[in-house]
């Protein structure tokens, strides 16, 4: 009895951090949109992770971790993947309309689906492979409804959504033997590392168009508004991050995963207020086409 008591308590824990994560997640790409007028992605990115970097190390200063750790490679892939997936977010949300843009990010089950099929043999059910016909069916609404054709910036997007299923994929894997803040800090910290490489490389390569958003000219913000959206985006930012981690550590994935979602309509309200036009009847169905895809996985 004590024991279904305490898995309870856990799973309500993990919904409750959850749904603060996606609210903060949503507010999140609000902030970074309103930046997006004044910086770069990779701008935005550097400095959201090098103060976030500072806070987890200030953390971990102060209360040390407990968890034995042992699994490094693990943690640099959680970085990697999660930075990947950032700067492509980051740079979606300035191009196209933020709840699209979440939308397509929130793709990631699918593509854990697909992973897992693919790289660990699992078997996928009728309705694994209903899920997947239905999600993509929803991605392709929400590009382009006229013509099914995808912009390159949505498919960025989408490639983001891929690198956030394998970072979500490496928290599962990590969870037990490292502390939050660790995880958290592998990923604020190559956060922080790969754009000032980036940076550091610009004026000495020459990049096609496409790909110049992961090359841009670095300059000080000037305005000290922009400090301070800075500064709000990167302790907002950072701690939907560790209610994010806490949320699978604490909650099974397929119901923390499933509230997940609720980011979505939080990001068309403040994509909608910051002036995005509000999605039409196309994009609406494909946003909750890859919201039902989304459950149809947890069944599969």
């Amino acid at each position: 009895m004590q024991r279904t008591l305490r898995k309870i308590h856990a799973l309500d824990a993990g919904i409750l951090f959850m749904l603060a994560s996606a609210l903060i997640s949503a507010m999140n790409g609000a902030v970074a949109k309103v930046l997006g007028e004044e910086l770069s992605a990779m701008e935005i990115v550097f400095f959201r992770n090098l103060i976030g970097t500072a806070i987890i190390l200030y953390t971990l200063w102060h209360t040390r971790p407990r968890l034995p750790g042992g699994q490094p490679y693990l943690l640099l892939l959680r970085g990697l993947f999660g930075f990947s997936a950032m700067i492509l977010f980051f740079y979606t949300i300035t191009v196209i309309p933020l709840g699209e843009a979440i939308t397509l990010n929130k793709t990631s089950p699918l593509f854990v689906a697909i992973l897992a099929f693919f790289l660990m043999k699992e078997t996928l059910n009728r309705y694994g492979v209903l899920a997947l016909l239905i999600g993509f069916a929803g991605v392709a609404l929400i590009t382009q409804p006229a013509g099914f054709t995808m912009s390159y910036e949505h498919f960025l997007g989408l490639l983001g959504g891929f690198f956030a299923a394998c970072a979500y994929a490496t928290i599962k894997k990590i969870r037990d033997i490292y502390d939050t803040r660790v995880i958290v800090l592998s990923f604020v910290g190559l956060g922080t590392l790969l754009p000032a490489l980036l940076f550091l490389a610009t004026p000495y390569v020459e990049v096609p168009e496409p790909l110049q958003f992961l090359f841009p000219r670095f300059a000080l913000p000037d305005s000290p508004r922009v400090w301070g959206l800075v500064a709000f985006m990167a302790v907002i930012s950072t701690l939907s991050q560790w209610l994010l981690t806490k949320a699978y550590s604490l909650g099974r994935a397929g119901i923390v995963g499933v509230v997940s979602y609720t980011n979505i309509p939080f990001a068309v309200g403040f994509g909608w207020a910051l002036g995005d036009p509000f999605p039409n009847l196309w994009v609406w169905l494909g946003i909750g086409m890859i919201v039902t895809a989304g459950l149809l996985l947890k069944k599969s």
